[in-house]
């Protein structure tokens, strides 16, 4: 049987090798370099790596026995770039976050539906004063984006007494979604919606998707939630609807630039919730459950899971 040799090129390498140890990997070398240097010398050997899309991408030119790339990342945009090279099998991590992004969405949903920072503001103060509220029972949800995460995310829609409508490059039914579209009808679906998520992946379609025509769709008040990629939405037309009340609260957790630079007036506005892109995160035990999988069907020449198609961009 052949051998491979995967080296680590991740925030959690430490974790990564632990955890790589206990799984049956047959004739696979773990090599975790710690500094440049030992990045170049593990490169002469390496034909697996797996880590972060960015972590990688510096590396890839210098990568000669490279055959398989496992990012430990839904999103793989870094490695998607223009003359970036495409002659190895990239898998990502989709499946894995739908679960995570539910909750994530659900839990700011219900904090500001609930005015849950009023009370905790009202209760430092002792001050006992209902706040008016409306049930999400009976709002609808629109959901960018219908692979495994919008799908989780409208199951939980659905549980709440939701209706789903979701959007997708092909507009195919997808399971928890009452109704799906194709781009060119969001402007018609838009106004229906009282919440919209954005779980889009970047690529040259969505670039801007919001921008300020587009938002000029949107029904004034709606809660909007970008979970996907900071590149979807344009951020002066979002920063001007997010003023007007257009947009009545939004809650980002990615941005065009990561980490949010610290003068964007994004940060001191009321109606805006920011976290720096969590809602997510990638258990390295989850990570390697997939990855074990994938190299079984890697050294017996079947189709890995999280396949990649270079040309869609996810």
């Amino acid at each position: 049987m052949a051998n491979h040799t995967l080296m680590l090129l991740s925030q959690d390498n430490h974790h990564y090798q632990d955890l790589l140890g206990k799984a049956y990997l047959p004739g696979l070398t773990v090599l975790m370099p710690g500094n440049d240097n030992e990045i170049r010398a593990a490169l002469e050997r390496a034909d697996i790596l797996l880590g972060e899309p960015a972590r990688i991408r510096p590396w890839l030119k210098e990568a000669r026995q490279l055959k398989w790339v496992q990012s430990t990342y839904a999103g793989v945009d870094a490695l998607l770039k223009p003359g970036t090279r495409q002659d190895y099998q990239l898998t990502n991590v989709r499946g894995i976050f739908g679960p995570l992004v539910s909750e994530y969405v659900f839990a700011h949903l219900l904090s500001l539906t609930r005015h849950l920072r009023h009370y905790r503001e009202q209760q430092r103060h002792h001050n006992w004063q209902p706040i008016a509220y409306q049930s999400l029972a009976g709002k609808t949800m629109l959901i960018l984006g219908t692979g495994s995460i919008g799908q989780h995310v409208a199951g939980t829609a659905r549980h709440f007494g939701m209706t789903v409508l979701g959007m997708s490059r092909t507009g195919r039914e997808a399971p928890n979604f009452e109704r799906t579209f194709q781009p060119p009808a969001l402007n018609k679906v838009l106004p229906q919606a009282d919440v919209v998520v954005s779980v889009l992946p970047s690529t040259p379609e969505t670039r801007e998707l919001f921008n300020e025509d587009r938002l000029n769709h949107i029904k004034p008040g709606v809660i909007f939630c970008n979970v996907g990629r900071g590149d979807a939405v344009n951020e002066t037309a979002l920063l001007h609807a997010l003023r007007t009340g257009r947009i009545g609260a939004a809650v980002l957790d990615v941005f065009a630039t990561e980490p949010l630079p610290e003068n964007s007036p994004l940060w001191d506005m009321p109606n805006v919730v920011i976290t720096p892109h969590n809602s997510g995160y990638s258990f390295p035990d989850q990570i390697v459950t997939r990855f074990s999988r994938n190299y079984l069907k890697f050294i017996e020449g079947k189709t890995m899971e999280g396949l990649v198609n270079f040309d869609l961009g996810y």
